[in-house]
């Protein structure tokens, strides 16, 4: 089966789908989506990919899967790789994947997209996020200093999913290197096969026109 996955490189959501796709040795192709004019809040795009507006979208053909959760999910079960052995890592799985949308994830990456990619500067609203995705890494860098993986040691979904938007070199002011935990993970999981960074392995979108 060939996939298709639209996605742009600066989106660590679809590098999560992208890295679990190469991980995994599947055939896929990056579809390109031009985010930073528009593509995504346009009308062909809500009605033809996702009608949520928002990127990774994976189309194996058959249908079109969005959210990097489900997608990370649906692979995870079809190639019996990177997922659960029983009921209860699967909901310790589940219980990690609901804490990187609602509190890792997002802090992190709006984090990033404003100071990074915006470039908004120091603001009331960075520093409040700022505060927020210092507070969820901790709780990552502590699960981590007890443990390589985080669910049932070895590398699953959780992994994938909560690392996503790690392996970026932009700088938004989160000191990582005080995160030796968290290091040693990511290096455990550059060392995965089909491991590449984002941008090598998902075109950049275009630049905001004028």
């Amino acid at each position: 089966m060939d996939y298709r996955l639209y996605c742009f490189g600066e989106s660590g959501n679809s590098f999560k789908a992208a890295l679990m796709l190469s991980a995994c040795g599947l055939e896929w192709t990056p579809v390109l989506v031009d985010y930073f004019n528009g593509e995504t809040r346009g009308a062909a795009y809500r009605r033809d990919v996702n009608e949520m507006g928002e990127v990774p979208v994976l189309d194996d053909g058959a249908r079109k899967l969005s959210q990097s959760g489900v997608i990370l999910t649906a692979l995870a079960e079809r190639t019996g790789q990177f997922g659960w052995r029983d009921e209860d890592e699967r909901l310790e799985g589940l219980r990690w994947l609901l804490f990187d949308n609602h509190k890792f994830t997002s802090y992190v990456a709006t984090l990033r997209f404003l100071v990074a990619l915006a470039r908004t500067g120091e603001t009331a609203t960075t520093e409040f996020l700022r505060g927020r995705a210092e507070a969820a890494i901790g709780v990552v860098e502590t699960h981590l200093a007890a443990a390589d993986w985080l669910v049932g040691g070895r590398p699953t979904i959780a992994d994938l999913s909560l690392s996503g938007y790690l392996f970026y070199p932009e700088d938004y002011g989160i000191d990582w290197g005080a995160r030796p935990a968290i290091g040693r993970w990511l290096d455990r999981i550059r060392a995965l096969p089909g491991w590449k960074p984002p941008y090598e392995m998902m075109p950049k979108a275009p630049a905001k026109r004028a």
